[in-house]
């Protein structure tokens, strides 16, 4: 990756959506969540499949599978934390960034890079009451700092509010964030 492809893309940190969200802890700002297409409980869904659940993620669930992180994502043995943007999400960020979506998809290590940057990998899974102000090392090896106000800080300094949290999945857990979040 060139650093002049992150440094264009660093607009893109659209930020993810604020952890803040976090069950009543930040105010909504945003018209709640329609609940998932899905009649299945997603308690039986690993991350991949809540996000295929529900027509807010397709964007994101496009993405996973451009960048090949499916089957990564759908494995039963992990304990995933997703901060998952939704489609406005990465509509504000293409358009902030004046990217396509396929010139986005196109660049597979900037895409995985960016998609790495929203999971936090660990022992268990960081339901809304276990996330503390501090810094977050996600999968992509970057760091994501949780504010004091539960809010998600990219390493560009760009802000996401967390709009909805603790959707639970066989192998992790999901919070949905309002912005697109970018490492450096």
């Amino acid at each position: 990756m060139k650093m002049t492809k992150l440094v264009t893309i660093g607009a893109l940190a659209v930020s993810m959506a604020g952890l803040s969200a976090c069950n009543n802890i930040m105010p909504a700002k945003t018209a709640p969540m329609k609940a998932p297409v899905t009649t299945q409980n997603m308690a039986k869904m690993n991350v991949v499949q809540v996000a295929q659940s529900d027509a807010n993620f397709s964007i994101l669930v496009e993405a996973v599978q451009a960048a090949g992180l499916a089957g990564m994502l759908s494995d039963p043995n992990a304990n995933y934390t997703i901060f998952a943007p939704t489609n406005d999400a990465f509509a504000q960020a293409l358009t902030e960034t004046g990217m396509t979506k396929a010139q986005l998809f196109a660049n597979k290590p900037l895409l995985k890079k960016i998609l790495a940057y929203h999971v936090v990998s660990s022992d268990m899974p960081m339901y809304a009451k276990n996330v503390m102000p501090g810094n977050v090392t996600t999968a992509s090896n970057d760091t994501l700092v949780v504010t004091p106000q539960k809010m998600l800080m990219d390493e560009n300094g760009r802000m996401a509010t967390i709009i909805k949290t603790d959707i639970a999945a066989t192998n992790g857990v999901v919070h949905v964030i309002d912005k697109v979040l970018l490492p450096e």
